[in-house]
């Protein structure tokens, strides 16, 4: 049945496209937004939003704003966030203001403007490092690395005995470890969305988002998704920059599977009070795609440059396990990666990108958040 649907934050990347989704199946959509300058760029309401969506141009954290978009409406999709492992460990309080408090807001406002479900947007980063087997097929919820051993530097985690660690495929069922403000931003999400609900009658369902790409990416955000950091660098004829060896491993889905899974989760009776990974289910090497990315850009003569640091909060390896939402949501990620892939080439090419990176980065080391 179609509904009247809320997105916060659904101006940017990934709400615009579950605006789409939501629309083609026959919802009217509203969108408070506060049109972050870092994500926008000050240019007002984004060409690429459907003009069938309303737009409401406020801040998360404005109750009154909230209470007003809720006016009328069935459910929600709670997108609106602060997004960046590395800057949220020297803006804390304003990750944390837009973040937990602003999910506070919008829960208080719901308890007078009551909606049927919330579907609210977590990360992957709550995991911190993802879940491995040791040697002994034991496995490890709780690994961790030391950087300097012997004055080599060691970037895979290593059992109490110094044996390496296989990564595996992370569950849902995996201890939290957050590792970052952002991290635990997205747990206080979570865990605000499950508590707030079922007192008030609301059902909740949680979608821990892996790595996200696709067209529509904010390119001059440097502390946006990976694959748009790694674009605007190609575009502006510089390498990719990869921290670490290169050889972390992650999970990346295409944005137009994100925005069916939120459209799912909003809808079926069995996500209700459940926590979901959405993800491809397939592992990639952080270098493998900035690589691919290349080709498909066809800047294949620039080579990744590999940092050999580390910045604090990030994680070795970490990819999804996607047999809970395949059960309940029936939801498997459609989009071929090079396929994407070229999606995302053809329509970079198009853009122009201010390249923010070796700022961001000086940000870090500045801080002495990079090792």
């Amino acid at each position: 049945m179609a509904e009247n649907v809320l997105i916060t934050g659904g101006a940017g990347f990934i709400g615009r496209f579950v605006t789409e989704e939501l629309l083609r199946r026959g919802n009217t959509v509203r969108i408070l937004d506060c049109l972050l300058d870092q994500v926008h760029g000050g240019k007002g309401r984004p060409e690429a939003l459907s003009p069938d969506a309303e737009l409401i141009v406020a801040d998360i954290r404005d109750g009154d704003a909230v209470a007003q978009a809720l006016k009328g409406v069935d459910s929600v999709i709670h997108l609106a966030a602060e997004v960046g492992v590395g800057q949220s460990m020297y803006e804390v309080e304003r990750y944390t203001s837009t973040n937990d408090v602003g999910t506070a807001v919008l829960f208080e406002r719901l308890i007078d403007n009551p909606v049927r479900r919330v579907v609210t947007a977590s990360s992957m980063s709550i995991y911190g490092e993802g879940l491995y087997h040791d040697e002994d097929g034991n496995l490890v919820q709780d690994a961790e690395r030391g950087l300097l051993r012997d004055g080599q530097k060691i970037w895979d985690p290593t059992d109490g005995q110094g044996r390496p660690l296989t990564p595996v495929a992370t569950p849902e069922w995996k201890r939290p470890s957050l590792a970052s403000i952002y991290a635990l931003n997205k747990y206080v999400q979570e865990r605000t969305t499950h508590i707030m609900g079922a007192p008030y009658g609301i059902e909740s369902v949680c979608l821990r988002l892996f790595n996200v790409y696709g067209p529509g990416q904010a390119l001059s955000n440097p502390y946006t998704g990976v694959l748009a950091i790694f674009a605007s660098r190609l575009l502006n004829g510089q390498q990719p920059m990869i921290f670490e060896d290169g050889e972390q491993r992650r999970d990346f889905v295409h944005v137009s599977d994100v925005a069916r899974a939120f459209a799912d989760a909003l809808v079926l009776p069995q996500a209700t009070g459940q926590t979901f990974n959405i993800g491809s289910g397939r592992d990639r090497s952080v270098t493998e795609v900035a690589q691919a990315l290349a080709r498909a850009m066809g800047k294949n003569d620039i080579e990744p440059e590999i940092v050999g640091k580390a910045r604090t909060g990030d994680i070795r390896h970490c990819f999804c396990d996607t047999s809970l939402a395949a059960d309940k949501l029936g939801f498997a990620a459609r989009q071929d990666f090079e396929e994407g892939l070229a999606e995302l080439a053809e329509w970079v090419h198009q853009q122009t990108a201010e390249d923010r990176v070796q700022q961001a980065r000086a940000e870090l080391e500045a801080r002495g958040l990079v090792a």
